[in-house]
């Protein structure tokens, strides 16, 4: 399928969604949260087994188009902001939902629903390169996209707050300094670490992955003894597939396993 402000790739069992408004740092702009909602549908396949997030140019996301903003503002058009809410709403929830894992190669800025994106991800690989801010107090409104439960699982309540109530830019270091993304490399490595991050998890079986996925999301509301019927039950579903035969049988010959997803 063909967007406007996306591209939607598949190389193998690696898809990969890259938001592609580069002039405007990759700011949602009409129908772009939609379209990366339906771009990552298109990739919620049995076949892919990773999904790379991405920015076009030197951005990965400046959030919401100030411009369009002031617009529904002006106009004091609720509704239609709403909308564009209900849409960001509808993006985190399917990356949370994918049963892949979901991978955000962050090369430049991101601020706002941009940031949040990349938080909803399960992983973020940083250029060393990118920026982070939760800006949506320099314009007078609060986090969207995520925000309010991402963060704070990631830095700590305080730091969370801190982040969100001053709208500060942080640089990549910090960032993974205090936890908001797993790894930053130099500019010039970022994509071809992200294609090995990739590869790697592309070849690790896939029911394993889902059964990680929804179980560590899952954990924080669920009890102890509930978390170990997941882990039972999804130990069982693992126990019956042909991965875990294949996993074991390399183990003994010394050798790579390949896995097939059956």
């Amino acid at each position: 399928m063909a967007y406007e402000h996306v591209i939607v790739e598949r190389t193998g069992a690696i898809g990969r969604l890259t938001l592609n408004r580069p002039e405007k740092l990759n700011a949602f702009a009409g129908r772009m949260r939609d379209e990366i909602f339906e771009g990552l549908a298109e990739l919620d396949a049995p076949e892919v087994r990773v999904v790379v997030v991405t920015g076009a140019g030197r951005g990965f996301c400046s959030g919401a188009d100030v411009g369009y903003l002031s617009e529904l503002l002006a106009e004091r058009d609720a509704a239609s902001f709403e909308k564009l809410l209900d849409a960001g709403r509808a993006v985190v929830t399917k990356i949370r939902e994918m049963a892949a894992p979901v991978v955000a190669s962050v090369n430049g800025p991101a601020a706002g629903g941009g940031l949040n994106l990349a938080l909803a991800c399960d992983v973020r690989i940083a250029s060393d390169r990118a920026t982070f801010g939760q800006t949506f107090t320099r314009i007078g409104l609060a986090p969207d996209w995520g925000g309010l439960h991402f963060l704070p699982r990631l830095v700590g309540d305080s730091k969370a707050l801190e982040l969100m109530m001053t709208g500060e830019i942080v640089d990549a270091a910090e960032a993974l300094r205090i936890g908001l993304v797993n790894r930053v490399v130099a500019h010039d490595e970022l994509a071809p670490e992200t294609d090995r991050l990739a590869a790697l998890l592309a070849a690790r079986p896939p029911a394993s992955l889902r059964a990680i996925k929804a179980g560590v999301y899952a954990s924080g509301t669920r009890t102890l003894p509930e978390s170990l019927d997941f882990e039972t039950a999804s130990q069982l579903a693992c126990f019956a597939t042909d991965d875990a035969r294949e996993g074991v049988a390399a183990f003994f010959e010394k050798r790579a396993p390949r896995f097939t997803g059956e």
